[in-house]
């Protein structure tokens, strides 16, 4: 969607299935989009709209019983759906593309030390021996917040708290010198002062080592905080992409309507918090129309019958929806969401949505 020269990862026209006992599932339905260097992109959705599955495409880490069915991925001039051999991966995965994950014991070893650890990845990525390993990763360690890192270079992860543990693992994933680091909800299981701390803590690393961020998350608060741009997922397709300003201040979609709205840190006392009502559609079946109309107040007749195509609505935002169409009743968005800027600046200057503090 993007048209610009330093794009670092081009997707086009991405399908994913999976092969479900006799039943088959599409998970990625059709998606096409350009990651920029040196950007933080914030992929947002529902459980089960597809963000991580889409992503884990770029490393060939999807399920064994998942495969890319049709649609490419452009990266350093290769395209990665035609990788077969896990020996060529492994000289993507890690070192060119890194992976931060939601729970980090399952990316830490629990029998061998936090230093080891780090520094096993600058040995095998970087070629250094013993002692410049070390001592780069007690600089890593340093560097992500880990105070006498030294000293805890040989602590195993159980001696370390959860937002410690995720910074370790934050540390591993910058020890590869990735090009593309992507971080997979990384602040889910945490509390909310950890999980500001670590927002700042990739941002500041993306400025300092000049990587792009694909940050996937279903909590808009971080979005609002870390993002450069906005890509909304909805039933395997990306529904909404544009500028965190124009995703935020001027969305177009009726999901990302929802999504806003929904925000907890807007809510307002004696109100009753706003739901999305309905679920998502099955992904067995074939989706006809737009995926989201069963769940919209804002449905016309085409939204069952035609898939809407992208509209744009800035040379940096599109939108997938009819109501775009110049033919199409004139409709606003929310009253919830209309005067939302004000309510994020308030809201950011007091820290309530992980602002700085």
């Amino acid at each position: 969607m993007a048209e610009n020269k330093d794009i670092i990862l081009s997707v086009k026209d991405l399908e994913v299935k999976f092969k479900v006992r006799d039943r088959v599932l599409t998970a990625i339905r059709n998606i096409s989009m350009d990651f920029e260097k040196g950007q933080v992109v914030a992929i947002v959705g529902e459980s089960g709209s597809g963000k991580s599955v889409f992503t884990k495409t770029f490393t060939g880490m999807l399920d064994s019983n998942g495969k890319v069915t049709n649609g490419e991925i452009w990266f350093e001039g290769q395209n990665l759906c035609e990788i077969k051999k896990e020996s060529d991966w492994e000289k993507i995965r890690g070192r060119k593309i890194a992976t931060v994950f939601q729970d980090p014991m399952t990316s830490l070893n629990p029998v061998r030390t936090i230093g080891y650890q780090i520094s096993e990845v600058i040995i095998k990525h970087q070629g250094k021996s013993k002692e410049e390993a070390k001592k780069e990763a007690i600089s890593l360690m340093e560097r992500v917040g880990i105070y006498n890192a030294a000293q805890r270079y040989d602590e195993y992860p159980f001696m370390y708290s959860g937002g410690m543990r995720q910074r370790i693992v934050i540390a591993i994933a910058l020890a590869c010198r990735p090009e593309i680091l992507i971080c997979d909800e990384p602040t889910t299981a945490l509390d909310v002062t950890i999980q500001a701390q670590i927002i700042h803590l990739i941002k500041d690393l993306a400025k300092e080592y000049g990587f792009t961020t694909i940050y996937i998350t279903h909590d808009l608060g971080v979005v609002a905080n870390v993002a450069d741009r906005v890509a909304v997922m909805y039933a395997g397709q990306i529904i909404e992409y544009g500028l965190v300003e124009e995703i935020f201040y001027d969305p177009k979609h009726p999901y990302t309507w929802g999504l806003l709205s929904s925000l907890p840190q807007l809510g307002e006392k004696g109100n009753e918090l706003f739901a999305i009502r309905g679920t998502p559609p099955s992904l067995f079946e074939k989706v006809i129309g737009d995926a989201f109309a069963p769940r919209s107040d804002y449905a016309m007749q085409i939204d069952f019958e035609e898939e809407p195509p992208f509209f744009e609505v800035s040379p940096t935002h599109f939108a997938k929806t009819w109501l775009l169409d110049p033919r199409a009743p004139k409709v606003e968005a929310p009253a919830t969401i209309r005067n939302l800027h004000d309510k994020m600046v308030r809201l950011t200057a007091k820290g309530g949505i992980y602002g700085e503090h």
